[in-house]
């Protein structure tokens, strides 16, 4: 299968850049997946798992918001608030998350901060079930 360049890029850094066979995009109106020669297309991505294949592995990224590009020459570019390959989620991390922003949407009043609150909940609740998800499939 014929391989295409993918680069996920958050706010503070480059998340991916490399090679892959396909792509499947969470999106506001459901998955897409992207093969080699997808028409062009731009698309907001919602939180959720990406998950890229190359060589007969498969890969999973958990994304935030954002938005996606295949360009005419076929590469994708995803751009995201955030994102983290499933190899580096920190479960207790994501566990500490949930608890911080269950903790702030008791507190609040401040629509805001709620909104941050309820952002950084779906998240980490997303890292929670890839790492699980991804760590049974690997025993």
């Amino acid at each position: 299968m014929r391989s295409f360049p993918l680069h996920i890029v958050s706010q503070d850094k480059e998340v991916l850049s490399t090679e892959v066979e396909s792509v499947t995009i969470p999106t506001g109106e459901g998955e897409i997946t992207v093969l080699y020669k997808h028409v062009p297309l731009f698309t907001k991505v919602t939180t959720g798992q990406l998950v890229y294949r190359t060589s007969g592995e498969e890969v999973s990224v958990v994304v935030s918001n954002g938005f996606a590009n295949v360009a005419p020459s076929g590469a994708v570019t995803v751009l995201v608030d955030s994102g983290v390959l499933a190899r580096d989620i920190s479960v207790e991390k994501a566990e500490a998350a949930i608890q911080a922003a269950h903790e702030t949407m008791k507190k609040t009043r401040d629509q805001r901060e709620l909104l941050l609150a309820e952002a950084s909940l779906r998240q980490a609740m997303m890292e929670v079930k890839v790492a699980q998800k991804t760590r049974k499939t690997r025993i």
